[in-house]
């Protein structure tokens, strides 16, 4: 994923583009506010004594680290010098704590100096390093000043000389994967190959035995499931634990094969990535299931009303599978990155652009208890999902195309343009509520263009300069290889009617219910729509004739779907238990895209409907 080329795609949808400009304009600066007013920012001072409040946490650092790489990237959108003056100061705040052998850590080095390093497996220290690496690197990229990107190499240096199988250094990894594939993109910014093999080491090191955490951390074995380190990646079959950490895991394995060739790393992640998608994964790209640990539980254990489904374990999700997809070239890793950022990946943020989900249920009613919760909430004790959306939003362009001298791989076709030295195309329409897409060369050039056909996609029709085209998709794409001149133009035409989606028989919670979808966009029914109705009691026939209309409330192109079905009569009052049955009536109901629930006030939602 290379964010150099931020500068090289924009984004002009209607989805995606407008929460760009919002992650700008509010959702930087709001997270900016609560790190200062929570002392998150303030911990970077070292001013902190005993008794004072706001003690720095084990984990704020990430925080300040995700919002500051959420800046770099969003210069690299659109140079801004007021925003460019504020970063550079925080930078300077930030590298100001450093302390003289490279470690940086606003806990350790004011809370619990004696123990920094003494428990890797739960405080936090690596995972906050990692994100501190990510933001230089941003940073670098986007203003091209090293002093951030010099004072974490400086870091990873210090980790280095703790870390490793040398004599006299620590057998130890990440409780909270995180820096391993900081690692490889601080090699990649460096040219310093040593922080590759670090990270290459953290991977392959993790679940070996003597296991590190139950020999010198005294770790129960019980817990090391929790934090992938049972048994070492090879070894592994299934996604367990913890969701947001087995996606920075799996997702920096993947890096350290690619960059290395190591095959049976890629393999490894490989038979990952399949268990998740196949097995353990929503469909709304949600995963996590579990609320206790925040956790994947068992294959086909995907219950609704309680899903976990973390934003960040989404993000993640989103990710792994774009460097899978870079890896391969497999379309079938776009399907899931786009069934992740249409649904799961933009739910966790309203559209106003300052509230937040941590946990993303299918369901939702009057009855929802904790953790998950109805209402989007300003700020979290643990707010790791506002600020990773601040560094997610403005890469949204790099999981629509990959764009390179030779290729253009459209993953994604949203509306955007995609300008390098050697060509300029652009790309026109209304995805993903409209199948009709325009891709047009505006300065032409010889390169391959690939466009993804959807995995989704019944059917489709694809015209070159007007002529229908008979070359066959490769790996899921229409390649085509040749001088292209400024006019050509392709015309992709998906059909995109609505249907029902049924679950695989072995998830019990959807046992005689089934989803709506429509290309890669999943719908619910929330109560702000079908007024009166308890949504858990809907009814819908296996065929419904659904109507395609604007949705009230929404952005201006989101469709929603209105269709018929039936509900149970409500009764005010009545007893808790009956011996007789309730009665249905004929219900019109009313669906609109899960990612844009809870939008208009709180509500009750419902994504697996009763198929009658």
């Amino acid at each position: 994923m290379n964010d150099s080329m931020l500068k090289k795609i924009r984004l002009r949808d209607g989805v995606f583009a407008p929460r760009q400009k919002i992650n700008r304009e509010v959702t930087i600066p709001t997270c900016i506010q609560r790190c200062e007013e929570t002392g998150r920012l303030k911990a970077f001072k070292l001013e902190w004594k005993p008794g004072d409040p706001d003690e720095p946490h084990i984990f704020w650092d990430s925080d300040v680290a995700k919002v500051l790489e959420g800046m770099a990237a969003a210069l690299m959108l659109e140079p801004d010098p007021a925003l460019e003056k504020q970063l550079d100061e925080l930078v300077e705040l930030v590298i100001g704590a450093q302390q003289p052998d490279g470690y940086l850590n606003t806990h350790f080095t004011q809370v619990e100096p004696e123990k920094r390093w003494q428990n890797v497996s739960g405080m936090h220290e690596l995972y906050n390093a990692g994100h501190l690496m990510e933001a230089a690197v941003a940073y670098f990229q986007a203003t091209g000043k090293r002093n951030f990107l010099d004072a974490m190499c400086r870091y990873a240096d210090h980790i280095g000389s703790v870390f490793g199988r040398e004599p006299g250094k620590k057998r130890g990894y990440p409780g909270h994967e995180e820096v391993e594939l900081a690692l490889v993109k601080l090699a990649e910014a460096s040219g310093n190959k040593r922080y590759l093999e670090l990270a290459d080491y953290f991977i392959r090191e993790r679940g070996r035995e003597p296991n590190y955490y139950v020999e010198h951390e005294n770790s129960p074995r019980k817990t090391l499931i929790r934090v992938q380190a049972h048994k070492p990646l090879l070894e592994q079959t299934k996604a367990d634990g913890h969701a947001v950490r087995a996606m920075y895991f799996f997702a920096g394995a993947a890096d350290v094969a690619r960059e290395t060739g190591a095959k049976d790393l890629f393999q490894a992640v490989e038979r990952l990535f399949r268990n998740v998608v196949e097995k353990r994964m929503y469909i709304t790209g949600g995963i996590g299931s579990a609320t206790v640990g925040e956790r994947f539980s068992v294959d086909y254990g995907l219950p609704n009303d309680t899903a976990y489904t973390e934003s960040c374990a989404a993000i993640g999700l989103a990710l792994f599978a774009k460097r899978m997809l870079d890896f391969t070239g497999e379309a079938g890793y776009a399907d899931v990155l786009e069934q992740v950022l249409y649904n799961n990946g933009l739910s966790g943020i309203s559209l106003a652009g300052d509230t937040f989900f941590y946990c993303n249920p299918l369901e939702a009613t009057v009855a929802t208890f904790e953790p998950t919760s109805p209402v989007r909430e300003k700020w979290f004790g643990c707010s790791c999902c506002p600020t990773n959306y601040c560094r997610f939003l403005p890469r949204l362009g790099l999981f629509c195309a990959d764009a390179a001298p030779e290729k253009l791989r459209i993953d994604i076709p949203a509306a955007m343009n995609v300008s390098l030295p050697e060509y300029e195309v652009e790309v026109k329409g209304d995805y993903p509520y409209d199948g009709r897409i325009s891709v047009r060369i505006v300065r032409g050039g010889e390169f391959t263009l690939a466009l993804r056909i959807p995995g989704w996609c019944r059917d489709h029709r694809l015209e070159l300069n007007g002529k229908c085209s008979d070359v066959s998709p490769e790996n899921g794409y229409w390649q085509c290889r040749r001088i292209w001149q400024a006019g050509d133009e392709i015309r992709f035409t998906m059909e995109m009617t609505p249907e029902v989606i049924y679950a695989n028989p072995n998830v019990p919670a959807d046992a005689g219910k089934a989803a709506v979808r429509r290309g890669p966009v999943v719908y619910c029914l929330e109560s702000v729509d079908n007024p009166g109705i308890l949504l858990h009691t809907v009814r819908i026939p296996a065929h419904p004739e659904f109507q395609e209309c604007p949705a009230d409330g929404l952005p201006e192109g989101t469709l929603a779907l209105h269709f018929r079905g039936e509900a149970v009569r409500t009764v005010a009052g009545g007893p808790l238990y009956s011996a007789n049955a309730p009665e249905y009536v004929p219900a019109e109901l009313c669906a609109i895209p899960y990612m844009l629930w809870q939008n208009r006030g709180p509500a009750a939602m419902q994504t697996f409907l009763l198929v009658r």
